[in-house]
This record gives C-alpha cells, sequence and structure tokens, in this order.
C-alpha cells in the first residue's frame, strides 16, 4: 500500500429510521494506543481531511434521502451519499472468523466512552484491538466498544473493563503509514459482558443486549423537553459551536436518543460518562444528564459574569488613572493649595466618622484648626498630620459583642489542641461568664509554663470562640516605659505604645490582647515598663488609659488581655496580683505522639509540598524521635526534627520524580540514625547509677523537669567537704545536713566510725556550665553519701526528690509533676517522693502514673529501704488513692 492511500471498508452505513438525527460530539480524535508525538505526525493528510469530514459534514446522522438521484445511489451502493463523498476506501487484509450467537469483538477504550445514537471517530493501535476492526469489517458485524478501569493496562482482562459497553458498526475506516486504525463507529446499543470468550485473536465476549424502551412514558416526554432546552442554552453560552448542533437536537424526538447525545456532549471526567453509560432507565439517565448539564450551565455564566466584572474594573482603573494624571496636571499649574485642602477635608470628615468621645473630639479639631494654619512646607505640618491619623484611624466606637456559643468554643479548643484538659476547663469557665454578664469585667488571665506548649496558640483559640480579632504584643526584652506607653510628641520620631499600635492594628476596640513575655520585661534608667502595665490590666484604671503619644484617654475596659509567662516568679509581685495564673505543664511522651500525629505530621508535610500518597513516618519513628532527639517540656524541637525527616523525603521524592518516577518514602525508627544523624540524647542513667556514691535526683527548671546526678567520692584528707557543679546556698547546705546525718545514723547503715577519719568527702553535681540551687535534693544527697559508706549501688531505676532535716525527716517540694514528667522520659520506673506530696500526684497524668512505681518517704529510712534495700520498702502506690 501506498503512503497516503486510503482503504474503502465494505460495512455499509445504516440510516436511523423516521429520520432520527444523532449528534457527534466535537472533540479531538480519541486514541485507544498511546503513539509518540513522531508517531502521531506520520498521520496521513487524508487522514486530516477525513477527521474534518467526520467533525462538520457528519454532525448529524446521515439525513432521511430525498432527492431521486441520492436514493438510486444507495439502493445501488448501499452507501449515503454524504458518506461516499469523505473517502475513497479500497479492500484490506483482515482475519475471517465466524463467531458464536451473542458472541462480539471488543475493543478496549482507554479514555472515551461511545453512546448509542452518536458518530464518533476512533483511533485503534494495539494489536488486538486492529484485529478486532479487522473481523467486525470482514463479517461485516457488530463490534463492541467498552472502557477500561485503569488507562494504564495494555492488555485488560474481563477484571480491568467496565462491565457495560456500546456495540457500534464501523461506517468508514482508514489505515495510516504509522500502522494505526481510524474508523467512524456509529453507535447501535447497549450491551453487558457476561463473559470472556478466549481462542481469538482478539478479545472477544459473551453479551447481553439491551435494546430501547419500546413505550415512552409522559416523564421520560416531560424530561426530554427540558433537556432540549437546557442543551440550547449551553450550546448558545459557548463561542463558536456550529448552528448544525442546535438543529440537530431539535430533530432528535426519541427521549433515550436525546439522553445519549447530550451525555456525549458533556465536558466531564469519563467515570461519570460511563455511570450515564450504565444508567438504562431512560428517565433516570434524563435527570442525571440534566442535573450535570444545569451544573456545566451555572459555571459557564458564572465564568461569564467574573470575565465582565474583570474587564469593567480594568476599564474603571484606566479611566480613574487617566483622570489622576490629569489632575496632577492641573494641580501642578495652580499650585498645591487644592491638595491641601482635600486633606483637611479628608481628616475632618474622619474625625466626624470616628465616632470619638467629646472631650477627644474636641481636643482632635482643635489640633485640625492648627493644622489648617499651617504651611504644608513646615516640619510640623507632617507631625501633626500624623497624629491626627492616628487619632482617626483608632477603634473609638465599641462593636457589638456576638453571642458566645459554649459548644462551638468547646470544639474549637479540642480541635487546636490535645490534653490540657483543666486549663480548656477554665477557658469555658471564662466564656461562660463572659456570655451571662457581657459587660462584666473579665479576669485577666495568665498563661505559665515551658516554652512550646501551646500558650499563645491558646489565646488564638479564645479569640476565635469569642469572634473577636486577635493581636499579640510582645513584651520580651522591654526595658522603657515609652514602648508602653509611648512617647510624647515633642520628641521628633514619636510614636503611640505597643498597646495603642495593637488596638490600631486589631481594628477593634473589644479584641483580645495577648501580653507575650511578661516575665521577660525589665527596669532601666529610662523606667519600668512593668509600672505602666499595672495601669493597662487594673479594671479600675484602664477605661482612662492615657497614652503619651495621644494625649487623651482610651477606653481598654472591653479589651480582653491574656498574659504569657515562662517562670512566674519573674512577674513583678504588683503585676502577678492583677492576674489569674493558669499553669501549663509539660507534655507527657503520649501526649507529644498524640499531637505530633494529629497537628504536627500534617502541618510539616503542607510545608515541605507533601501529601499523605508520597510520605509516611511511623508511630516507632516518632516515639524515636522523642526519646533520642529531643529533651523539652514542649512540642517546639519535635516539630523541628520532624520538619527535618519530611526535607529530608522530599529531596528523595523530587529526585525520583525527576527520574520519570513516583516514589513513596516510609521512614522507619532505624532510618532515623541516616536522616538526623546519632542519637542526641543517650540514657546514661543505668550506667551511672549501678556504682556507688551515685543517686538520680529529680530537678525544676523553667522549660519543665529534669533528672540530676548527684556524685559522691571519698579522698585521703582532713575531714572537709568538697562541693561543685556550681551549686546554690541552698544546695550547699543540704549537702551539708546530708553528711552530718550519715555521720549520725552511721550505726544503723553499719558504717565504722573509723570510715570518716582522714577523709575528705566531694559531692559534685554534673552539668557545671549549669548554675543549680533549690531545697530539693538532699535525699538524693544522702542517698548518694550512704551508698558510697556502704559500697551498695543505688537501684538504677529509682529517682528521687525531697528535702530532709537532721532529725531524718523527709520534707515536702514543689514541682511534682514536672519532675515526674522527666522521671517518665528519663526511662526511670520507681520514683521516691516525701509523703507529704502525695496529694500533688493528682495533677499528674493517669497515663504516666500507671507506668512508674511511686514510693512516698516519711524518713530517710524510707529512702534508704527503697534505694538500697529490697523493693517494696516505703509506703507502695497501692495505698494513693485519689480522692
Amino acid at each position: 500500500m501506498a503512503r497516503g492511500e486510503v482503504h474503502e471498508s465494505e460495512a455499509a452505513p445504516r440510516v436511523s429510521s423516521a429520520g432520527q438525527g444523532s449528534l457527534v460530539r466535537l472533540r479531538p480524535i480519541q486514541v485507544d494506543a498511546r503513539p509518540s508525538n513522531a508517531r502521531l505526525g506520520t498521520c496521513t493528510r487524508e487522514f486530516q481531511l477525513f477527521t474534518l469530514f467526520c467533525h462538520h459534514r457528519a454532525l448529524v446522522h446521515p439525513a432521511p434521502v430525498k432527492s431521486r438521484k441520492a436514493q438510486a445511489h444507495l439502493r445501488a451502493t448501499g452507501e449515503h451519499p454524504l458518506i461516499a463523498e469523505g473517502a475513497v476506501m479500497e479492500q484490506s487484509a483482515v482475519i475471517s472468523l465466524e463467531l458464536p450467537q451473542n458472541v462480539i469483538a471488543l475493543v478496549p477504550m482507554r479514555n472515551i466512552v461511545l453512546f448509542p445514537h452518536v458518530l464518533t471517530a476512533v483511533t485503534v493501535g494495539r494489536a488486538r484491538s486492529i484485529a478486532a476492526v479487522e473481523h467486525a469489517l470482514q463479517a461485516k458485524g457488530p463490534l463492541g466498544i467498552v472502557l477500561q478501569k485503569d488507562a494504564g493496562v495494555d492488555e485488560p482482562g474481563v477484571e480491568a473493563l467496565f462491565n457495560m459497553g456500546t456495540v457500534v458498526s464501523i461506517v468508514r475506516h482508514i489505515t495510516s503509514a504509522d500502522g494505526l486504525r481510524h474508523a467512524v463507529c456509529q453507535g447501535l446499543e447497549r450491551f453487558c459482558i457476561e463473559e470472556l470468550v478466549e481462542g481469538y485473536p482478539f478479545l472477544a465476549a459473551r453479551v447481553r443486549r439491551i435494546g430501547e424502551p419500546v413505550e415512552v412514558s409522559t416523564e421520560a416526554e416531560a424530561l426530554a423537553v427540558q433537556l432540549r432546552e437546557r442543551t440550547i442554552e449551553i450550546l448558545s453560552l459557548l463561542p463558536g459551536v456550529p448552528a448544525e448542533l442546535a438543529h440537530a437536537l431539535q430533530a432528535t424526538r426519541a427521549p433515550s436518543h436525546l439522553a445519549d447525545i447530550a451525555a456525549s456532549l458533556l465536558d466531564t471526567e469519563v467515570a461519570e460518562k460511563q455511570m450515564l453509560l450504565e444508567t438504562v432507565s431512560t428517565e433516570e439517565r434524563l435527570r442525571k444528564v440534566l442535573q450535570i448539564l444545569s451544573r456545566r450551565i451555572e459555571v459557564l455564566r458564572l465564568s461569564q459574569e467574573i470575565g465582565e466584572r474583570t474587564k469593567e474594573h480594568l476599564e474603571d482603573r484606566e479611566r480613574k488613572f487617566l483622570l489622576r494624571e490629569q489632575l496632577k496636571t492641573i494641580q501642578k499649574e495652580l499650585g498645591e493649595t487644592e491638595g491641601d485642602d482635600q486633606e483637611i477635608a479628608e481628616l475632618d470628615e474622619a474625625i466626624a466618622k470616628a465616632g470619638m468621645p467629646q472631650e477627644v473630639e474636641t481636643q482632635a479639631r482643635k489640633e485640625l484648626q492648627r493644622l489648617k494654619r499651617m504651611p504644608s512646607a513646615s516640619s510640623e505640618y507632617s507631625m501633626l498630620h500624623t497624629y491626627l491619623e492616628w487619632m482617626t484611624e483608632l477603634p473609638w466606637r465599641l462593636p457589638d459583642d456576638p453571642p458566645i456559643d459554649l459548644n462551638a468554643a468547646r470544639k474549637i479548643l479540642e480541635a487546636d489542641h490535645f490534653g490540657l484538659e483543666r486549663v480548656k476547663q477554665r477557658i469555658l469557665e471564662f466564656l461562660a461568664v463572659q456570655k451571662l454578664k457581657p459587660q462584666g469585667r473579665a479576669p485577666i488571665l495568665c498563661f505559665v509554663g515551658p516554652p512550646g506548649v501551646g500558650k499563645t496558640s491558646l489565646g488564638q483559640s479564645i479569640a476565635r470562640a469569642l469572634q473577636r480579632p486577635f493581636v499579640r504584643v510582645s513584651l520580651g526584652g522591654v526595658h522603657d516605659e515609652a514602648e508602653m506607653r509611648g512617647h510624647r510628641r515633642t520628641y521628633i520620631g514619636a510614636m503611640p505604645g505597643t498597646i495603642v499600635q495593637s488596638l490600631r492594628k486589631a481594628g477593634a476596640r473589644n479584641c483580645v490582647m495577648m501580653l507575650d513575655e511578661v516575665d521577660k520585661m525589665s527596669a532601666s534608667l529610662h523606667g519600668d515598663p512593668s509600672a505602666a502595665l499595672l495601669e493597662v490590666l487594673d479594671p479600675e484604671q484602664n477605661a482612662t488609659f492615657r497614652d503619651n503619644y495621644l494625649g487623651a484617654p482610651f477606653d481598654l475596659s472591653r479589651v480582653v488581655f491574656i498574659a504569657t509567662a515562662n517562670v512566674i516568679d519573674n512577674v513583678p509581685p504588683p503585676v502577678r496580683d492583677r492576674m489569674e495564673i493558669i499553669d501549663l505543664p509539660g507534655y507527657t511522651r503520649e501526649e507529644k505522639l498524640q499531637i505530633g500525629l494529629r497537628y504536627l505530621v500534617a502541618r510539616q508535610r503542607e510545608a515541605n509540598g507533601l501529601n499523605e500518597e508520597q510520605y509516611e513516618i511511623t508511630v516507632e519513628a516518632l516515639n524515636s524521635i522523642i526519646a533520642n532527639y529531643t529533651r523539652e517540656a514542649g512540642v517546639r524541637q519535635f516539630e523541628r526534627e520532624i520538619g527535618r525527616v519530611m526535607r529530608h523525603a522530599a529531596m528523595r521524592i523530587a529526585d525520583g520524580i525527576a527520574d520519570g518516577e513516583q516514589p513513596k518514602v516510609r521512614v522507619e525508627a532505624k532510618d532515623l540514625d541516616a536522616i538526623l544523624g546519632p542519637a542526641k540524647f543517650e540514657h546514661e542513667i543505668g550506667l551511672r547509677a549501678s556504682l556507688p556514691g551515685v543517686a538520680t535526683g529529680l530537678a525544676w527548671t523553667p522549660v519543665g523537669g529534669d533528672i540530676l546526678f548527684i556524685e559522691v567520692t571519698r579522698v585521703s584528707g582532713r575531714g572537709q567537704l568538697i562541693l561543685t557543679g556550681q551549686l546554690g546556698g541552698v544546695m550547699k547546705e543540704s549537702a551539708q545536713a546530708a553528711l552530718t546525718l550519715v555521720k549520725a545514723s552511721a550505726g544503723d547503715l553499719r558504717i565504722p566510725a573509723a570510715m570518716f577519719d582522714g577523709i575528705d568527702v566531694h559531692v559534685h553535681v554534673p552539668a557545671g556550665a549549669i548554675p543549680k540551687d533549690g531545697p530539693s535534693a538532699g535525699v538524693a544527697m544522702f542517698v548518694a553519701l550512704a551508698s558510697l559508706f556502704t559500697d551498695r549501688p543505688v537501684h538504677h531505676d529509682v529517682a528521687m526528690t525531697g528535702e530532709i532535716s537532721l532529725r531524718g525527716l523527709v520534707l515536702p517540694v514543689g514541682g511534682i509533676k514536672e519532675k515526674v514528667l522527666a522521671a517518665q522520659r528519663a526511662g526511670l520506673r520507681v520514683v521516691l517522693l516525701p509523703a507529704r506530696n502525695e496529694k500533688d500526684l493528682r495533677e499528674v497524668p493517669e497515663a504516666t502514673r500507671s507506668t512508674l512505681q511511686f514510693v512516698f518517704l516519711e524518713t530517710v529510712d524510707d529512702a534508704i529501704q527503697a534505694s538500697l534495700g529490697q523493693r517494696g520498702a516505703g509506703r507502695p502506690e497501692s495505698e494513693f488513692k485519689l480522692v
């Protein structure tokens, strides 16, 4: 066959009865193979003309033949005269096989659904599909077109095909130079695949044909009228649509035919079209097509409206730009007086609309009159103009408070934060009081806790629950009172204080204002900022707060103030007295894991451009990050380490995509060493505590609890006590008391009295670069000294806290919750606590208490038995009952 030669099929077209027209869709040819661009470029010019013919001359199924000449041509050749004009075909190589009854050849399509009564051009390129087309042409029989479930499968079986397809007849076909078969197919009716039939060079199946309904219901006719109108409507919204489409729709009367034709016209997903094909009921199919068509019409209308508005906006901007240029030219000719007058008029109008109190408005208008008398070139003119702008832009009016929904507030708190049940309960109580008495004085809450536990985000959640603007004022490092109260206008570059600036930013007088890091303020030669904060936080005074820059009172009584601090002891007592302290302790390991799973992993995945299909991190990996790469009360470092893992995965995924792959990264605990490096924190408790003279204590720090090793040794000397490790005065006295008590208890501990002669005792607390002090290391020092002199090591899984007296009593200490959490993080199993601190365990989460054994100490004898003796000494936790 010569290049560009066209073949004629023996399959003659059929003309629909009663002159029913069938509409083809104007869209590119659908190909069931995946040829390259070079392969597609070899299509012959004859087929391009043939495609144009199919899309434009065959917009409708061949119309009824009326002329005598055309009827004679139809009787003689079996061809419709219009189609006969399109191409000249010749006999091609075919496969001659007989198929059993109800068995037809199938051509699976990757991305096209054919409907009955629709003329569609398709291209086939797979060997079995070409064989099926050859067979249908040779046998002058039907062909089955069915959609694949997965377009990537080259040899689909029955499980890879949809169950319903369309029986078609091949009207015309040609073969291009690259071996592809191009055919125009006329849809006839639906079919269902019952089973595949083997033994043929093409895909064959036994099918059950589904015919059209004989009777048409009244509902179907009514739906067809609506569908015809909606289809004409959508065609009118599309540019460049041939008029023949509308005529063809008007000529189609059978409701089932109309539904199939309209479905083929829809620009929708292939799966949705397959759903329409599988809808056998005419009424149901008409309703579904109407629904999809209506949705598309609304989208097109909205698109047109947006386009028109955009065009109008651009024209308006061009017009305003032209007017401004003309105004500049006029002002240049006349001078600047008109511009100055306009600024004065704008300020006058802004003062009238600002809603200032009468006293403040009088002051503002007085300054405005001064501004009118000043020349615009004066330096004071700009200063006064800036002042009046500040006065007019502040939220003087009090907006209406939106209603408070406690259920919605509860959902917001639960969605934004995990754990912190007591804190959430107090916030809900605060909101309940606000709901019952909106005009009452709100208490000033102060969230105290280590970094990263959610203090700032809790304030944001309160603002969301109250439906008010949220603004944050950072007080860390503030050392000048003028930063809070503003500078007087006599200074060049004077500005209002941070409180007024934040109100302007919030734009509402009833905003939620967070005073962050109130414990980081410090006094200096320029004044004490905490003194200015006293007026802000005092409900008796903040209704007339006076900023130095404004020189006028401003009402802060409706602002909801929330403060945060890491160490409440660093907050000045007068400021602390005006606030209600709410402690936010550190998170347990289980809480950190849940926070990571619920919030941090998703947030870091989105921040690094990943999705769930591309990336997965196991629970074991998250637990390993918590235990080996972080040691904090909050979750900030935890999130940073998750981000490092995500970035490593993002690089691997990007490299894979560049190589044409679609990799998925799964990070397990064993992968962390290669990604994050060696573990930053090692559990050295067993190694240290396995030696005599070493005890594990528990300490409280501003960032949560921590473990503290007490190391004791003896050397030849003159009976001195040597203390190292930057110990404070209180810890030095605890060491003195512990040594004295060991000497006094030498008989009970079976320590020879002569052992204390001619030696010096050296007490060291590691991490010497960090200053340490506090009254809770007495028990640990006593146990370490007893371990040294009795030559018995302390149990490696025991930690302790508590102070001692010279009479051997164990005294209570603070920070029990943080210390217990630190013991759990360090992998300890037994915690020795003063008996009088038993009540403080109520603050410890049940999940943490269940993993630890608590021994409550009355005297140092209980500590010796629990740490050096047999297990079970002291009063065990089984006696501890929550009330």
